[in-house]
């Protein structure tokens, strides 16, 4: 057994390592499965396991699939550009007013798709748009770290925002209608905080005015000879433009109701996120005529494996006595009382995601929930204080989440530097503050509404 727990402690250490460091670019699933694949010859992690966590993270990794091929879909529509210009053009012309509309959109885009998702397409386009906006690469640094960071965050309120959210919430047997009760409400408000927060720390960092020949951008975006992805529509009017993509935007808006409205009747929420996929694949093929085998290629099919590897080499921490150990740790913490729990163990995930990523944080901290003969309700607000220790309080260093290494590494690929210190500056003095409102906000309101 001492032989079992070192090396699968060691395979751990070792993947996250890999995992930060990314050599060359190194996808994140390589590590992840060569770790993974050595837990299960070694046998730690057996077959009655591997059918769990595949029953555990099949729905979650189907759902969180579907939705990213919506927005590859509605990328290659020139959607997130439309947006982009539009953006700008609501903006007019005040760099503090931008600031709140790049709030805005990092939100919804988290809120439509997914953390991961809204950063690969928001990142980009954010970087084209500040670039035609000709600000200074110290101009561009505010607009794009407050982004980042509010559409990483921004998958708290609802957990179809985020693939270990959802695997999170068929762990404790929570339907994602009974989460949305639960936490929207704070995690919105602690949103608002966030952004608010932010804002005070960057505003003297922002330009007051933008240039006036770069207020109207969706010419630039849509030019004939301007295609930013392959595929792209071209609509001769920007009235039929808009038309277009405000319908497109409706649908996805539907397609995300009907997931809450499948999850409190109890009908398998991939189902619908999977309908609504190929519908607008569908939608896609009628307007620009392409093939959809390119959807397939542009899709990040290594997220599925990421997440079934990691889950693997955490069900082997958990397999040689990892978590319980924590329960043994955590018992007399959480027999305290709700309020006590809710804060330590939101506290605890959040320090072991600045250190190990949140994506196994949370999912030790949900097996270890589940090993403690908690009542539903005091088992669900922990668990949703652990979601806030992991969407928020992760983001206090940036190697908490697996989105803000994909930004790092987005920025990096554009030549943009943004050092440690620029990053800690805001993330030292907002991140710990909004995790605590957060964690207050969510106690109250569940004490107000459901207990």
């Amino acid at each position: 057994m001492t032989f079992e727990i070192g090396v699968t402690v060691f395979v751990f250490v070792i993947t996250m390592l890999v995992i930060f460091w990314r050599p060359n670019g190194l996808n994140e699933a390589w590590p992840a499965t060569i770790g993974a694949g050595i837990i299960i010859l070694i046998g730690i992690v057996s077959r009655e396991d591997i059918l769990d966590i595949l029953n555990k993270i099949g729905g979650a990794s189907i759902t969180i699939m579907a939705t990213i091929v919506m927005a590859v879909i509605l990328e290659s529509f020139g959607f997130f550009h439309w947006a982009a210009a539009r953006l700008v053009r609501l903006a007019k012309g005040s760099g503090y007013r931008l600031y709140w509309y790049i709030q805005l959109l990092c939100f919804l885009m988290t809120l439509l798709f997914n953390n991961d998702g809204s950063i690969l397409i928001t990142t980009p386009i954010l970087i084209l748009l500040l670039k035609n906006l000709r600000l200074n690469p110290h101009e561009q640094i505010p607009f794009l770290l407050s982004g980042a960071l509010i559409a990483t965050a921004s998958s708290a309120p609802i957990g179809v925002s985020n693939i270990v959210n959802l695997i999170g919430l068929e762990i404790v047997h929570m339907t994602l209608y009974t989460q949305i009760a639960m936490m929207f409400v704070p995690a919105i408000l602690g949103l608002l905080f966030m952004s608010w927060l932010m804002f005070i720390v960057v505003r003297k960092k922002l330009p007051k005015r933008l240039s006036e020949e770069s207020y109207d951008l969706e010419d630039v975006f849509f030019t004939k000879n301007f295609h930013p992805l392959k595929g792209s529509i071209s609509v001769e009017t920007k009235y039929k433009r808009t038309k277009l993509m405000m319908s497109i935007l409706f649908f996805v808006l539907l397609i995300r109701c009907l997931l809450f409205v499948a999850s409190y009747f109890g009908i398998p929420i991939e189902i619908v996120a999977v309908l609504g996929s190929v519908v607008l694949l569908i939608w896609r093929w009628y307007h620009l005529r392409t093939n959809p085998v390119d959807i397939l290629k542009k899709t990040p099919w290594h997220i599925f494996l990421f997440a079934f590897s990691m889950y693997v080499i955490i069900y082997g921490l958990h397999n040689v006595g990892l978590t319980a150990l924590l329960v043994e740790i955590c018992e007399p913490i959480i027999s305290q009382g709700l309020f006590q729990a809710s804060f330590i163990m939101g506290g605890l995930v959040s320090i072991l995601s600045n250190i190990f990523n949140n994506h196994p944080a949370l999912m030790i901290g949900t097996i270890t929930l589940t090993e403690m003969g908690l009542d539903p309700i005091t088992l669900k607000t922990i668990y949703l204080a652990n979601i806030i220790g992991s969407d928020i309080g992760s983001l206090l260093l940036p190697i908490g989440t697996l989105a803000s290494l994909i930004w790092m590494h987005i920025l990096r690929e554009n030549k943009i530097k943004v050092k440690w210190k620029d990053y800690l500056h805001v993330s030292f003095l907002v991140i710990p503050l909004t995790t605590v409102v957060t964690l207050f906000l969510l106690y109250y309101w569940i004490q107000i509404v459901f207990v």
